[in-house]
């Protein structure tokens, strides 16, 4: 591999790195100002078996990622410009790249630089010297890992559901492109309408469950818990407003307390008279019923009580 002027770079107006090279092999982008870095890598990761991609600074990474989407990345934590935590911030920032695994290069072990790796969106670092073997150990597996997580969750997609990613602070690390779909309409596509969709987001985290309206529907995001390194993974579905029955009780997730209170409630009961029937505190009721009605969708006791009659049969 020749980098600089002379670096290999995929075909124009390819979107996708494997389809650039026609072969199923992966392509990693190797992002570093040295030369012989460049060189030396390049060399191992074709023995290796992989297609490669360089680049000397996060500019030209950048034009990289635009013609051509690779499988992994190496980064050069430090050089001229914007570093390698701000380009991995940017592309942890953009949907269509967040997938994308990155493992730091660095020459700087103190925990500081490696803390500020992680929490740039970097999966794993390398210190330099560069240990070869170590590089193409953990690279393999973040590429791999990357692949199948990907796979699943377009499959969701397919399936007529979207995916979300939260990483352990609760940003949105990826989400699939029905899941990206269903946030902008939900919530708009500003900073503004981007923190509410992550507020939501988060609460869905929180409480297992989340819904809000979407045109004559209404969108959940359910939790499936935590995954590597805290992530969460969120599944959305759109349910039609007029499609809501028992079969969704699960979907809307109350507790089983909750269902009770619903249930006394739809049964004319008031408060107070719901916390002697089920021996709890008139406050402990005013809790429930407030994630019930906000799990429902609904602000007034009188549609709570309308919504559990579908949702409860029994009552």
């Amino acid at each position: 591999m020749t980098p600089s002027s002379e670096t290999p770079t995929a075909p124009t107006g390819t979107t996708s790195a494997s389809a650039s090279t026609g072969v199923a092999q992966p392509v990693i982008l190797v992002v570093d100002d040295s030369l012989d870095t460049l060189r030396m890598l390049g060399d191992a990761l074709v023995a290796e078996g992989y297609v490669v991609m360089a680049a000397r600074d996060a500019q030209e990474a950048i034009e990289r990622f635009e013609v051509a989407i690779p499988d992994g990345v190496l980064l050069d934590a430090v050089m001229p410009g914007m570093d390698g935590f701000d380009l991995c911030e940017r592309i942890k920032a953009t949907p269509a790249w967040s997938h994308v695994p990155v493992v730091f290069m660095t020459g700087l072990s103190e925990s500081e630089q490696i803390l500020r790796g992680f929490a740039s969106g970097g999966v794993d670092y390398v210190v330099k010297p560069l240990r070869i073997p170590e590089v193409m150990a953990r690279l393999a597996t973040h590429v791999r890992n990357a692949r199948v997580a990907r796979l699943a969750q377009e499959a969701v997609d397919v399936a007529g559901m979207g995916t979300v990613l939260l990483d352990s602070l609760g940003r949105v690390a990826w989400r699939s492109p029905q899941a990206m779909v269903w946030l902008e309409q939900a919530f708009g596509t500003d900073a503004a309408a981007r923190e509410r969709a992550a507020q939501w987001l988060s609460k869905a985290r929180r409480e297992s469950m989340a819904g809000v309206g979407l045109g004559q529907g209404r969108l959940h995001a359910r939790n499936l818990g935590q995954g590597g390194l805290g992530e969460s993974m969120l599944v959305l579905n759109l349910a039609p407003a007029d499609n809501i029955n028992a079969q969704h009780l699960r979907d809307i997730a109350l507790t089983p307390r909750e269902t009770e209170v619903l249930s006394w409630l739809a049964k004319g009961k008031t408060n107070r008279d719901i916390a002697d029937i089920l021996g709890m505190s008139h406050r402990t009721v005013n809790k429930h019923l407030e994630h019930v009605f906000e799990k429902l969708g609904v602000e007034t006791r009188t549609a709570a009580a309308a919504m559990a009659g579908k949702l409860l049969p029994q009552a």
